[in-house]
């Protein structure tokens, strides 16, 4: 994303960096485009006054305050604070699948570059951020918390759960119960991002998708190695459990494509992050 962080490894240093990326002021459709970005939708007017001030053509007649406008002599009208969904929790998913790439970054630095600009972009709007890693030794969470120490303790947090990704020799375990273990700790309404590539996600993925959609909003950021979106057209030899196969790849790009479309639906919102791309 930035080239903040090592391609290898990840630094907390590196993604509270990310701050300043988060900071500044982007072009809406570029931003709505940006994997890794996300915009906070207001749920309505708020209940708290944010200020009286005299009444303007478009303002709303039912928001009026009869006692400043007896004062004053003058129509005056109140405002109000705006509620936003002010929770993310962020997953990055650090099993085995993720802890390999070809060019650019591995896939889980990509991952996890991601979801620290999201959470940046939550907390510098007054929301609070939490983090769940998966890795196969066992999941590492941090409960959502406000403010630059909210995202200091998720930067920490990714950042051990990666040394311990990498270290583990364990079996890879599937997504999907892993998934459903890490929601209940978003409450009802916030947005939940998860950072993954989708490989061996168990049985479910869909029906899993739709409960959490029930429950949250669901960012989906498929990461996505040079590999697999522009493969080479020779075949190559791969190793598998029964020995050296051989294979052509061509039609990777495309099944990824198709698998990305597949996954949005309502509640859903899906992007396709590539770990070579560079951002400004």
């Amino acid at each position: 994303m930035s080239g903040l962080t090592d391609p290898a490894s990840i630094s907390a240093t590196a993604l509270m960096r990310l701050e300043a990326l988060a900071r500044k002021p982007r072009d809406l459709t570029a931003l709505a485009e940006r994997p890794g970005a996300v915009s906070i939708p207001r749920k309505g007017r708020g209940q708290e006054v944010r200020e009286i001030r005299p009444y303007a053509d478009g303002d709303d007649p039912r928001h009026l305050d009869a006692a400043a406008t007896a004062r004053t002599g003058t129509l005056q009208t109140r405002t109000f604070q705006e509620d936003r969904e002010q929770t993310v929790l962020l997953i990055a998913d650090f099993r085995r699948p993720m802890l390999w790439g070809t060019s650019g970054r591995l896939r889980s630095v990509a991952a996890a570059e991601a979801l620290a600009l999201i959470g940046w972009q939550v907390v510098l709007d007054g929301g609070a951020v939490g983090v769940v890693a998966l890795t196969d030794a066992g999941p590492y969470a941090e409960r959502p918390r406000t403010r630059a120490r909210g995202m200091a303790l998720v930067a920490g947090c990714l950042a051990r759960a990666h040394v311990v990704a990498l270290a583990s020799r364990r079996a890879t375990t599937p997504l999907v119960p892993a998934l459903l273990r890490a929601a209940p700790l978003a409450p009802r309404g916030a947005l939940v991002a998860i950072a993954t590539g989708l490989d061996q996600p168990g049985e479910g993925l869909e029906a899993a998708l739709a409960a959490l959609a029930d429950r949250c909003r669901v960012q989906l950021i498929l990461t996505e190695d040079r590999f697999e979106t522009a493969p080479p057209s020779q075949a190559l030899s791969y190793t598998t459990p029964d020995g050296v196969a051989r294979a052509r790849f061509e039609g990777l790009t495309e099944s990824r494509a198709r698998r990305a479309a597949a996954l949005v639906r309502p509640g859903v919102q899906v992007a396709r992050l590539a770990t070579d791309r560079v951002a400004s």
